[in-house]
């Protein structure tokens, strides 16, 4: 099983910029899947990004391409999210998932919520017009 817990979360205007964290610890290995999801107020949760720890591409939803760059530190078992020019729209529960890629049996990573077995709590963004 693997622990995520989430960090960098806050209130900014828009335009403005956040970064997101999420340490991994457990039983986390190099073949995984890992993404960003987020959920708004009466809203379904929603992928953001997903990326394969053993390496290969990002993967963003349309929304936020261009502007939120996720990345992973293996040694340090940390997954990021980089948000740039920010949304109002942007504003929800951000949360990080992980699951091993062979969850998938094609072996690429997607944003099927009942795929992923390790959820973090959340880290709340707020964006204000």
């Amino acid at each position: 099983q693997v622990q995520l817990v989430e960090s960098g979360g806050g209130s900014v205007q828009a335009g403005g910029s956040l970064q997101l964290s999420c340490t991994a610890s457990g039983a986390i290995y190099a073949a995984y899947c890992m993404a960003w999801f987020r959920q708004a107020p009466g809203k379904e949760r929603e992928g953001v990004a997903h990326i394969y720890t053993g390496g290969g591409n990002a993967y963003y939803d349309d929304s936020v391409k261009g502007r939120f760059t996720i990345s992973h530190d293996k040694d340090k078992k940390i997954l990021y999210l980089l948000m740039n020019s920010l949304k109002p729209e942007d504003t929800a529960m951000y949360y990080c998932a992980a699951v091993p890629i062979s969850a998938y049996s094609d072996y690429v990573c997607g944003f099927r919520r009942d795929k992923y077995d390790s959820w973090g709590q959340g880290t709340q963004v707020t964006v204000s017009s």
